[in-house]
């Protein structure tokens, strides 16, 4: 039997990538570093929505490398009670919308994306039936 567990992306800077997913609701709940030949190469951060069981891990090299995003990778997706509340929670700490809430289709929820540190897009899906 398979279970899901986590999803893995590359960061370049773990307090800025903390704030921004804190910020969308995520708790941290570890860290973790990866040693080789007694030397740390990354350190992955762990966060969950709380009751949630399936975690983000966040991946920080510490060689100083930078990383393009690829052109496969779409973005995560997070449900939110309320678009525009969750919004202007987001505001108060600078993240910003890349546009206005919208519809994909006639009568479908209202959706907006904003973008972490590192570009990495996350899209909001009121689940308010507004």
């Amino acid at each position: 039997m398979a279970r899901y567990l986590h999803t893995m992306v590359r960061i370049t800077d773990p307090g800025k990538s903390r704030s921004f997913y804190e910020a969308l609701g995520f708790e941290f709940k570890r860290d973790m570093d990866i040693v080789r030949n007694g030397e740390r190469e990354a350190t992955n951060y762990f966060f969950a929505l709380p009751g949630d069981e399936a975690e983000l891990e966040l991946t920080f090299n510490h060689d100083g490398r930078t990383y393009e995003l690829g052109t496969a990778f779409g973005h995560i997706a997070l449900a939110v009670d309320d678009l525009d509340e969750s919004l202007a929670q987001l505001k108060d700490q600078g993240i910003e919308p890349e546009r206005e809430p919208y519809r994909v289709r006639e009568g479908g929820s209202r959706i907006c994306f904003v973008q972490d540190p590192d570009g990495y897009r996350i899209e909001l899906i009121d689940r308010s039936g507004r």
